[in-house]
């Protein structure tokens, strides 16, 4: 395919990265109209012809979730019936990940639902972007290139001193990729023993690891919702002799009072997410916030499917030899 064919849109849910990646790869951000009329519903069109063109949706499942859903389901079908070569659903943040398994009787396993609803909509692939849990990918029967954040993580902390630091994941769901993250950048690692009670209260008893006892420790997590996770974290490594405290994760949602809890904790020296979440009332309210960009991963993932290459580098950035900029296509 030539790159005029290379056509991107973006739905309202985070336009602002759809932008920066159409910036990266040089490419125009092609229009797209969307009108909700006063009973509720969408009217959607894309602005230019798509007949056999590739086609990338740029559409964050972020609040409201359900109307961006349904905007991302309508644009794959208004791709899919507009005759394009092939059409493809990027989704920086896919909110029902956390909806893996049945816990509970009489549930919807929801993210397996959403899955099939993106294939049914038109979607022929899926590029993602940290999901909650791994088995999430195999709820796609479409080919899915699931990508992390990690490169720009690394590359933002290797810039700081990380003398006496060690990497926390909060719980053993997140421990593999921290392990990845503490091993780029050659500090100790330790996991806590979460528990989840709700939506905004977790426990943890205790904590495994070589770097338990480090003076600054980098906790990170695939999302920040509403810090409660984050705040019982700290709260154990604090009696553990902790003084310094940066909170890291992909996907800044900042939920409830998540930016007034965050904000009052004084040894909390920065925050980091991505614009995976398009989040202003966090920029402009949370005190202490990076915010890094996935732009260029989601543009070389979105390019190497454009021109049939491999996505394999965007996976393997952490071993070594393979560098971990921006530099990676």
């Amino acid at each position: 395919m030539s790159p005029e064919d290379l056509f991107i849109f973006s739905g309202t849910s985070n336009e602002p990265l759809a932008r920066r990646i159409c910036q990266y790869l040089g490419v125009p951000l092609r229009p797209t109209s969307i009108r909700r009329f006063s009973h509720g519903t969408l009217r959607i069109q894309l602005g230019e012809s798509v007949r056999n063109k590739d086609v990338y949706i740029v559409q964050s499942l972020t609040r409201p979730v359900h109307r961006h859903l349904m905007q991302l389901l309508m644009m794959l079908d208004i791709a899919r019936h507009g005759d394009a070569r092939r059409v493809t659903a990027v989704i920086p943040y896919f909110a029902y990940g956390r909806s893996d398994k049945k816990d509970a009787p009489r549930i919807s396993i929801t993210a397996k639902l959403v899955a099939q609803l993106i294939e049914t909509a038109g979607a022929d692939r899926v590029i993602a972007m940290t999901l909650h849990s791994p088995q999430v990918h195999g709820f796609f029967d479409v080919p899915l290139d699931h990508l992390t954040s990690l490169r720009v993580l690394v590359d933002h902390f290797k810039k700081q001193d990380l003398s006496d630091t060690v990497v926390v994941s909060p719980d053993v769901g997140y421990a593999k990729p921290a392990s990845k993250l503490a091993s780029a950048l050659g500090v100790p690692l330790a996991v806590g023993s979460k528990v989840r009670l709700a939506d905004n209260e977790v426990e943890i008893k205790s904590v495994l690891g070589t770097g338990q006892e480090a003076r600054r420790a980098i906790i990170v997590d695939d999302e920040i919702a509403t810090g409660a996770t984050m705040v019982e974290m700290m709260g154990v490594l604090r009696g553990l002799g902790t003084r310094e405290f940066c909170l890291a994760c992909t996907h800044g949602l900042f939920t409830g009072n998540a930016i007034e809890s965050l904000n009052a904790i004084d040894d909390i020296t920065e925050i980091v997410c991505t614009d995976t979440v398009y989040a202003p009332h966090a920029e402009e309210g949370l005190a202490r916030l990076t915010k890094l960009s996935v732009s260029p991963i989601l543009g070389d993932a979105i390019l190497c499917n454009h021109e049939g290459r491999s996505v394999g580098a965007l996976f393997t950035f952490w071993e070594e030899g393979v560098p971990t900029d921006s530099s990676l296509g």
